[in-house]
């Protein structure tokens, strides 16, 4: 079993957490305080284990000038057939701020989705913030998303799909922008002729998987974003 799907593409440098700590923050301005990666990592995995939750793996992603990071954290925290998990990102170039998202893994596939986009944890890297407090918003708002996720993920697995809605929807989402259309044929491969036992029901839960298998072939941050966008959509088709 896979232990982190985090996915470094064109731009990035798929490296370890001890090759992130080597990795420093530049030279702070009155305006802008950069954070070391390494010092966002060590305070997410402290303020998780405050709350008793443990890092089972974990794999990150850097630009090439090392002003980027993009990063995965699965957690203890399981459910059937998935573990949750939170992406973080940060910028020491003010082109993003520091900012968490929700998720889960699948663990057969080992398949990553986002309940949504980034939320910031921080307005900007200023010299007044508390790292440790910003992060402890940021992670509380996260647990309180954990039930709600896995509410939606057994929806998905009750909810069947018919051969042509599940076109229609993949159709939908290329139309709209959602994803890159070059990954059509690969969602489709998936979804009609699965790789694995446990999607070859014809269901929301299965169209899913085969959205967030064909994702994974996206740079770390755009693989984020296609996921956050695709729950509320598929959440669409449930709620009509």
């Amino acid at each position: 079993m896979e232990e982190s799907v985090l996915i470094a593409g064109r731009g990035t440098n798929r490296i370890t957490r001890e090759e992130l700590a080597l990795i420093p923050a530049p030279t702070a301005t009155l305006t802008h305080q950069p954070i070391a990666h390494i010092k966002i990592v060590e305070a997410l995995m402290e303020t998780l284990a405050f709350r008793h939750i443990n890092v089972a793996g974990d794999e990150y992603a850097v630009s090439q000038d090392g002003m980027k990071m993009f990063g995965l954290m699965e957690l203890d925290y399981d459910f059937t057939g998935c573990r949750f998990a939170i992406g973080v990102r940060n910028a020491n170039d003010k082109s993003m701020r520091l900012a968490l998202t929700v998720g889960y893994r699948v663990f057969v596939c080992s398949n990553m989705a986002f309940k949504g986009d980034f939320s910031p944890v921080l307005s900007k890297h200023s010299k007044n913030f508390n790292l440790i407090d910003s992060l402890s918003v940021g992670v509380d708002r996260i647990q309180r998303s954990f039930e709600p996720l896995q509410k939606t993920i057994n929806q998905w697995k009750e909810f069947e799909l018919g051969e042509a809605q599940a076109k229609g929807i993949i159709y939908d989402v290329f139309v709209d922008h959602l994803a890159p259309l070059k990954l059509l044929p690969s969602v489709h491969s998936h979804y009609f002729t699965p790789e694995h036992d446990e999607f070859k029901d014809r269901t929301m839960w299965s169209l899913s998987n085969a959205f967030t298998s064909s994702f994974k072939a996206l740079p770390p941050f755009q693989q984020f974003k296609a996921t956050g966008k695709l729950n509320p959509v598929l959440n669409g088709y449930i709620d009509i």
